[in-house]
């Protein structure tokens, strides 16, 4: 007889685990054996829950998604000018919870998947147009016609932070990618 109220509990393990696994790993090639052995629990288990590999990688970027939309929204709630909702944005984006080793090597493996996955394009879609609308809201106000181009750049720049954060040997360093995209607004917002 199955205990009452640990799917929820189980399913969690399950998403840290693929997270983890999958920043262990740099890569996709995890089996749900070893994100199941992570979680302390069986390989049938892990299935019973997910169905497979691609919807427990689905979960685990639901999982992220959520809790960066959450940092974001609580950093935007008390931004009361456009520049502090740019900044807002930024130090969400670089957050010690969403710019660990192992979430950023999950985003990079989110982008693999998006190019061959319905489901992770459309979750990968609804980011960044989240991104983009909450980017360019506070850059309307500041720069007026060229807002909608400075936005695309810097949702390109957010993603290439995490790209050479992924293939870099050093530790995560959120707080020098908020500088480096800092000066990069500072110039744009000067022209």
């Amino acid at each position: 007889m199955p205990k009452l109220g640990m799917e929820p509990i189980r399913k969690t393990a399950l998403v840290k685990a693929t997270i983890t696994e999958i920043g262990r790993a740099g890569s996709l090639d995890v089996t749900v054996g070893q994100i199941a052995k992570r979680a302390g629990m069986s390989t049938a288990l892990a299935h019973h829950y997910f169905g497979g590999k691609e919807q427990i990688f689905l979960a685990a970027m639901r999982h992220i998604l959520t809790l960066y939309s959450a940092e974001v929204r609580g950093a935007l709630a008390t931004a009361a000018t456009p520049e502090a909702r740019l900044e807002a944005i930024l130090l969400a984006s670089f957050s010690a919870t969403n710019f660990r080793r192992e979430v950023v090597s999950a985003w990079l493996n989110f982008y693999v998947l998006a190019q061959t996955v319905p489901g992770a394009r459309r979750l990968l879609a609804v980011y960044q147009r989240r991104l983009h609308a909450n980017i360019l809201h506070a850059l309307r106000p500041l720069i007026g016609a060229r807002a909608d181009a400075v936005t695309e750049a810097l949702g390109a720049l957010i993603d290439g932070v995490y790209l050479r954060e992924a293939l870099s040997p050093r530790p995560s360093d959120g707080k020098a990618a908020v500088r480096m995209l800092q000066a990069y607004l500072s110039a744009e917002l000067r022209n």
